[in-house]
């Protein structure tokens, strides 16, 4: 079903086998408190991820995906351990830091579209390139995820998989060092998955764009370069794919 893999930690695309990983992490753990009862949502990760790698976080509901990927995007800080993008200390609660590099690198696709229905697309997409230092025009950040017709469409008058293309769209627009996606296909059926994936891909390699994936579909692994498992806030396994498969060869 997916690529040859190795079960080996390995440095990104071009790396020689001795890059130095944009995220790096030791150690992170994650305790909720809900009153008496405590939920240890990381038990101890160690990770690296290196520049423009696709990375796809596998595992069940309650592994620690999403928990992870909040730590990753800035959202949330660890309990314990430490966490660094470049020379950003993420396991600092520090808010105004935390929205800085959020607002300045990073880019969130998440299962639900969150578009606002009175904007159109490119009004939505434009919301985030206000934001950005660098944006590029939403209208480009469209083209690239193929709605050059669907510009002035607003919500209500898109279709699932057209209205995920937008947020994909808001996310990039602002050309973002990180991308970070949850469960992007989630609602989606599989010929509309298999589309925003490629989209997907297509950012990744196009852009550079070190890219996070979170899904419990096992068979979108084969997309990555590198496959992280997690079980009980641990990751149990990696492995590296000898080749990415494209979005059109997923079985799903």
């Amino acid at each position: 079903m997916h690529g040859a893999r190795e079960d080996r930690a390995c440095p990104g695309p071009g790396a020689g086998g001795v890059a130095r990983p944009v995220f790096r992490a030791r150690g992170l753990e994650k305790i909720y408190r809900m009153g008496e009862v405590e939920v240890r949502a990381l038990a101890g990760v160690d990770l690296d991820l290196h520049e423009g790698e696709l990375v796809v976080l596998l595992g069940p509901s309650g592994s620690g995906k999403s928990t992870l990927l909040n730590v990753l995007g800035g959202l949330d800080v660890p309990t314990r351990g430490t966490v660094s993008w470049r020379d950003h200390d993420l396991a600092d609660p520090d808010d105004r830091l935390l929205t800085e590099y959020r607002r300045e690198h990073v880019g969130f696709v998440f299962q639900f579209y969150n578009l606002v229905p009175s904007l159109t697309a490119r009004e939505n997409v434009a919301l985030a390139a206000e934001i950005a230092e660098r944006p590029m025009a939403p209208e480009e950040a469209l083209a690239r995820v193929g709605l050059t017709d669907r510009l002035d469409h607003f919500p209500a008058q898109l279709s699932g998989g057209e209205q995920q293309r937008v947020a994909i769209a808001r996310a990039v627009v602002k050309r973002p060092d990180v991308l970070l996606c949850d469960e992007p296909t989630g609602a989606l059926d599989a010929a509309t998955g298999r589309l925003v994936l490629a989209v997907l891909a297509d950012v990744n390699r196009e852009l550079g764009t070190t890219t996070v994936l979170i899904t419990h579909n096992a068979s979108i692994a084969g997309m990555a370069d590198r496959v992280v498992h997690l079980a009980d806030g641990r990751i149990v396994r990696e492995e590296r794919n000898a080749r990415r498969l494209a979005p059109a060869e997923l079985s799903w």
